[in-house]
């Protein structure tokens, strides 16, 4: 990784991953009639491992938003028919979805198709389950990690490194990772700073604090903040993190 001292250089975000090369489900989705009955079983095999495998999901997510308007139509078109079919939780299926569908009316229709389960897309009704963990370098840096629970037993991780008296060095967004290999205990280390449990709003004070520094140089904060902005709102009264 490439930090700067002093809050100077370069920025750092977390690279979106390319979906695997052994993919099935654009060919299916897009042409499930004629889609002979191996492609078939491969198109709902890998729908069930949506609701495990942090990787698959993350695929589907990419590959959903490559695709054209008919595509995606055609997608949801696939699902409506084969979610009743199998033993997953709805938002298994359409939350990777979600998380990049910026068309209201497909939005709409995906939030219809989870019904009741949509409430779990809102992290700001589980704001409380946000683990925060935070270390300091031998340099003097503060690291941070935020792990924010997404769906099922998924969640999204925000690495920093900042000072909050001079500006966030580098931030690292992990959009969808199974909470088993997630960072949550006292003593992990990360980018040279051993982390432990701390109240969220510690860090996200800290970190309010990196950004304004940032600000007052003309130096634009890390882009993939942006994507935990609701957290900087919390009310820390009933958000607390803390360690216990």
């Amino acid at each position: 990784m490439s930090t700067a001292n002093e809050g100077e250089g370069e920025r750092e975000g977390s690279a979106r991953p390319s979906a695997p090369n052994a993919f099935p489900a654009p060919s299916v989705a897009v042409a499930s009639d004629a889609a002979d009955s191996r492609a078939r079983a491969a198109w709902r095999t890998w729908l069930v491992a949506l609701a495990t495998d942090a990787e698959a999901a993350v695929a589907a997510a990419l590959t959903y938003e490559a695709l054209d308007d008919a595509g995606r139509d055609a997608w949801l078109d696939v699902l409506d028919q084969d979610t009743p079919t199998l033993d997953v939780p709805a938002v298994a299926l359409y939350a990777p979805l979600m998380a990049v569908e910026s068309d209201d009316e497909r939005r709409e229709r995906i939030a219809v198709a989870l019904g009741k389960d949509s409430t779990v897309l809102d992290r700001s009704e589980r704001a409380d389950e946000v683990i925060a963990l935070r270390g300091t370098t031998n340099e003097g840096a503060c690291v941070c990690a935020l792990v924010a629970p997404m769906y099922l037993d998924f969640v999204q991780v925000l690495t920093c490194v900042y000072r909050p008296e001079v500006g966030v060095q580098a931030a690292f967004h992990d959009p969808l990772r199974s909470r088993r290999d997630a960072p949550a205990s006292q003593g992990v280390a990360i980018e040279g700073a051993v982390l432990e449990r701390t109240p969220l709003r510690v860090v996200i004070e800290e970190l309010a604090h990196a950004i304004v520094a940032d600000r007052r140089s003309d130096r634009a904060p890390p882009s993939v903040l942006e994507r935990f902005v609701d957290l900087f709102g919390l009310d820390f009264e009933s958000a607390e993190g803390d360690a216990p």
